[in-house]
């Protein structure tokens, strides 16, 4: 396992990140359920499994299963007996909690309150990573920033981050930060796969001017990519893809990067995701991905793709097949910017 500096902090977490998704969920907790309902014993033994082979990040959120996720990884981490400084514990806000007006959004009302539900379900006193799940279209960002900039000075919180925000106004957060000298979002967590790179087009040259760290949600597209799907792969029956069908993916782009990745699994003698996962480790602005599992099996074959090192040539032949179709400004900014590179050196003999 290896460990990336977390954007530019000096916190280093593990370059994959044990996601929670599939805790807790239960007959009432919707489309939970569908994504996962593992009880207590299943989650403790998925991240004991996750912890020993060099994991030192957790990832979770209220909104999973509500309130489930959390209280299953705070008791599985007492249970385990793990010391709390060897953890990296990241959880979100956020997102619907309930019926009331004011169950959801950044507001500094609903930050305050869902930060210490969250301590209370986590049992611990302060979160490493506390993040922005949802783009509030309602609260102004300078209410967030100061709510969890008074996190940060109180201790509750030790760094911040941001999900399923635009670029445009992430780079207004961080130019309002540095304004109000208040604390900045060094995080992005954001949807990144073989067959979604829509993330690349603004987000990943904002995290990499900004040196933000970037975390990956689903990097397998919700198991699109497992290898189980696609033309002469039946859907597997009861299946989570087959529950809930999301991230939205288009087919006619995701059946050639599937049908590439197994290829190049057989010539290896690895499984698909493998690949898919090892694409991502591959990308230098990419700092953890995020993977989540039912099973231990499941679990067990993501973590070996910390030793699937592609080669130029693999790369190259994924990179070719899920290349993203041109767009404006992008198209525009490679043609001009083409002209500002560096260019070679080239030593000029004086006169």
């Amino acid at each position: 396992m290896k460990y990336k500096q977390l954007g530019s902090t000096g916190l280093y977490v593990s370059e994959l990140c044990l996601g929670t998704m599939t805790l807790g969920g239960n007959d009432d907790a919707g489309m939970w359920k569908a994504i996962g309902a593992l009880g207590q014993d299943e989650a403790n033994e998925l991240i004991a499994r996750a912890l020993a082979a060099g994991i030192n990040f957790i990832d979770t959120a209220d909104i999973y299963s509500f309130g489930h996720s959390e209280r299953a990884v705070g008791q599985a981490l007492r249970d385990i007996g793990v010391p709390r400084s060897e953890i990296v514990l990241a959880t979100k806000t956020a997102g619907v909690m309930g019926s009331k007006p004011n169950d959801q959004g950044a507001s500094r009302g609903h930050i305050m309150d869902s930060v210490q539900r969250s301590l209370e379900r986590l049992q611990v006193d302060h979160i490493d990573l506390y993040q922005i799940h949802a783009s509030d279209p309602v609260t102004p960002i300078e209410e967030t920033l100061r709510a969890l900039d008074d996190l940060t000075r109180q201790g509750l919180v030790r760094y911040v981050g941001v999900s399923n925000w635009r670029a445009g106004k992430i780079g207004k957060a961080l130019g309002l930060s540095a304004a109000l000298h208040a604390t900045r979002f060094d995080t992005l967590q954001a949807y990144y796969s073989i067959a979604g790179r829509d993330v690349e087009r603004e987000l990943v040259p904002l995290v990499i001017e900004e040196r933000m760290g970037l975390l990956v949600w689903s990097p397998l597209a919700g198991g699109l990519l497992s290898g189980k799907f696609g033309p002469g792969a039946p859907t597997e029956e009861g299946s989570r893809r087959s529950k809930f069908d999301f991230p939205p993916v288009d087919p006619d782009r995701a059946w050639p990067c599937v049908a590439e990745m197994r290829a190049i699994a057989e010539a290896r003698g690895v499984s698909v995701p493998q690949i898919a996962l090892a694409w991502l480790l591959a990308k230098p602005h990419v700092t953890s991905v995020i993977i989540g599992a039912k099973r231990v099996e499941q679990l067990e074959d993501n973590l070996g793709a910390v030793d699937v090192v592609l080669t130029a040539d693999e790369l190259a032949r994924l990179d070719a097949v899920s290349a993203l179709p041109p767009h404006y400004p992008g198209w525009m900014i490679d043609h001009q910017d083409a002209s500002r590179l560096p260019l070679p050196f080239k030593r000029v003999a004086s006169a």
